[in-house]
């Protein structure tokens, strides 16, 4: 029998690795994954070992080989969280655990790196994009001041995703995509800026070559090929980091449809032709994986987690019986607009729509009349509006929305879906492949890097609707409404959550 071909995708998540082999017409034929821990040596830390990013891919990649039966690998894609650091010294060893996306110790110094270049304007028409605390820019600086030796050592930093591919066929590089996750890239012009590069402290040879999400960076090495059951020499992508290849999972590749993931974290993405302004700052600016196409995102840090704090919270108080489902059915029982009830969902402050570090969970309206279904509800549309004020940029960029396509662990349920048609106002489509997350996407840029589909806009032609929910009408209105007066809040709130956040322990309770 003649073999069938297939692409493998490779997802280094913040807490998992999900390996996936994807075939000729977008159909999932094997999955694994395996979870590691992330370490929070401080408050605001977040840190992992990078070894356990290469035991958990070996272990996924050979589970996924061993179920293919009658399909052949013709090449691996490889996304994964972005914006970490990992430095190498130079025999290519890791000198101290990565720094995550998600840990906060270097903003100090992104706000020194911002300084250095002449402040926010000149740091925008470098880079398009602020530098942001999770990105990898900043954490530079706090190496050099805080970890002098290490930072003398390095010789190379690599992403998440890249270190793998270090392993895999001894290559230095990343794409482009997630080389925009750094802060460190020109991303109008896809190149590093030799002046952000120097306001960080590096030079050219610190840094990895680019190379666009499609194109074959390197071969699988003969030692690992073995290891994993693979042809030695297997073309390995360029890929993407994981943020940007969310969307591209949803077949979001040009403007009119945008893409919203409703996990603990909120992202909205979409696509454009050009690279987009981005007054302000407010939004993130990539380059996309197509070397036509710009990525733009705005990442809301509570969103289904939010709700998962209220159900932790309460669900001591009903012995283990309020789960997800009882919850949000509870939310749905209640009216739209929670009956005036509003919640800011800023529990882990902000970084889209408010750059609010300092920013905390709020309800505003409550009163007696208040429940248990108002309140959950109030919380799903908190995170819902703060979501919508994110579209209201993207419209200000240039980015119009007609149809939204939800993916991400919340839009399982019906009232999640129903409740984003709603306050957004737009028909919102469930798609084929989103739930797999950035290994669905890699998948498909190891297929367009294998020649099997000529561009990423074939390969995405394998991505169909499998379901849609309209808005109600007499809803949206309702939120409508209220949407000026949700986006509002922060504004008026803003300097009561800085006072707020210079009291005793307030660091050490957000």
């Amino acid at each position: 029998m003649t073999a069938r071909p297939c692409f493998i995708g490779i997802d280094i998540g913040t807490s998992t690795c999900k390996t996936l082999a994807l075939d000729a017409d977008g159909a999932v034929v094997a999955h694994a994954s395996a979870d590691y821990p992330l370490v929070t040596p401080r408050p605001g830390w977040a840190e992992q070992d990078p070894e356990l990013w290469w035991q958990a891919a070996a272990a996924t990649v050979s589970a996924v080989t061993a179920q293919l039966g009658a399909h052949c690998v013709e090449a691996i894609g490889l996304t994964g969280q972005m914006h970490g650091l990992v430095p190498l010294d130079e025999e290519d060893r890791v000198i101290r655990p990565a720094m995550l996306w998600c840990d906060q110790r270097a903003a100090p110094q992104c706000q020194a790196l911002t300084r250095r270049v002449g402040g926010l304007p000149a740091l925008l028409a470098l880079s398009s994009n602020r530098m942001l605390p999770g990105f990898t820019g900043g954490k530079f600086l706090w190496l050099a001041e805080h970890e002098p030796d290490a930072f003398a050592r390095m010789r190379r930093f690599l992403n998440p995703k890249d270190y793998l591919r270090l392993r895999m066929t001894g290559v230095h590089a990343t794409d482009v995509s997630d080389a925009s996750g750094t802060g460190l890239l020109d991303v109008r012009r896809r190149r590093w800026s030799p002046e952000l590069l120097a306001a960080a402290g590096l030079t050219d040879e610190q840094v990895p070559d680019v190379f666009e999400s499609t194109e074959v960076t390197g071969g699988l090495a003969p030692e690992v090929a073995a290891a994993w059951g693979l042809p030695a020499g297997l073309p390995v992508v360029a890929g993407g980091g994981d943020s940007v290849l969310q969307t591209t999972s949803q077949g979001i590749v040009e403007a009119g449809s945008i893409g919203i993931t409703i996990g603990t974290a909120g992202i909205v993405g979409g696509a454009a032709r050009r690279c987009p302004d981005n007054p302000g700052g407010l939004v993130q600016v990539s380059c996309g994986n197509a070397p036509d196409r710009w990525h733009v995102m705005g990442v809301s840090l509570n969103a289904g987690g939010s709700f998962q704090w209220l159900k932790e919270t309460l669900e001591p108080l009903a012995h283990g019986e309020l789960g997800f489902d009882r919850l949000a059915a509870l939310a749905g029982s209640a009216p739209a607009g929670a009956a005036g009830l509003m919640f800011l969902p800023y529990l882990m402050g902000e970084r889209c729509p408010h750059v609010a570090p300092d920013g905390r969970g709020a309800w505003v309206g409550l009163t007696r009349g208040h429940g248990l279904g108002h309140m959950a509800r109030a919380v799903m549309e908190g995170a819902l509006l703060n979501m919508r004020a994110i579209l209201d940029l993207f419209a200000e960029a240039g980015l119009a929305c007609d149809r939204l396509r939800a993916s991400g662990g919340a839009t399982a349920s019906r009232v999640w879906l129903e409740l984003l048609a709603d306050v957004a106002g737009r028909p919102v489509a469930t798609v084929s492949g989103a739930s797999e997350g950035g290994a669905f996407g890699a998948a498909l840029l190891a297929g367009v890097g294998a020649g099997h589909w000529p561009s990423l806009d074939a390969a995405v032609g394998v991505v169909h609707e499998t379901g849609r929910v309209d808005p109600d009408p007499g809803r949206a209105r309702v939120y409508d409404a209220i949407h000026p007066i949700h986006k509002s809040l922060y504004a008026t709130l803003r300097a009561t959550f800085a006072e707020l956040a210079m009291l005793p322990d307030a660091k050490a309770s957000a």
